[in-house]
């Protein structure tokens, strides 16, 4: 794919993100509370010991209350860690005080780091995005993380993409470094997006 895919993804980006700005402060709240409700509705985190997710800042779906949801229903979390070269590490969820600014506008564990591999372990994977498409195709925020640690996630392991209801089914040019997922996770529960050669 050439520079008009990447000039595509950073407009539709652009457009999502506009939006999310618009939203009432009442809409992202009650979101926080209904996505979280939705994802323990869900069997894949129901049954799982170790979720791996991440920490949402400023008009990202809201992923606090979740992340507390998660913890104090007895599941291990595991929250990312940006390396240097924009791979992923890992830690686990301690708790809001355990949480520390880092780059890009991130909110980091401070506990101490389990690895690339650690996302391995987990039995189910929450993103983030900006939309995804009816087959898998998920925008993310351009600087291809997720892309690099995807790949290590165990065969199998249902991802799904936290977001609004109106980022599901968008047009996601798709690119060949570009992987897939294969649920997306909204305020009204977890839509299964059509299956792909390489959806995990």
């Amino acid at each position: 794919m050439g520079p008009g895919h990447s000039a595509a993804k950073t407009a539709l980006r652009d457009q999502v993100l506009a939006a999310r700005k618009r939203r009432p402060l009442e809409a992202a709240g009650g979101f926080a509370a209904s996505v979280a409700d939705a994802a323990l509705a869900w069997e894949p985190v129901r049954s799982a010991a170790t979720v791996a997710a991440y920490v949402s800042v400023g008009s990202e779906p809201g992923t606090g209350l979740l992340l507390d949801v998660l913890a104090a229903a007895g599941k291990r979390v595991l929250l990312p860690v940006v390396l240097p070269g924009l791979d992923l590490d890992w830690a686990e969820y301690t708790g809001r005080e355990g949480l520390a600014p880092a780059v890009r506008g991130l909110l980091e564990p401070t506990a101490p780091r389990l690895g690339r591999e650690a996302i391995a372990q987990a039995d189910v994977v929450l993103v983030p995005g900006t939309g995804v498409s009816l087959s898998g195709a998920r925008l993310g925020q351009g600087g291809g993380c997720y892309d690099r640690a995807l790949p290590r996630v165990s065969p199998g392991t249902p991802v799904a993409v936290v977001l609004y209801d109106d980022e599901v089914g968008l047009a996601v040019p798709a690119e060949p470094h570009d992987v897939r997922v294969g649920f997306a996770l909204t305020s009204h529960g977890v839509r299964a997006l059509l299956e792909s050669p390489d959806i995990r």
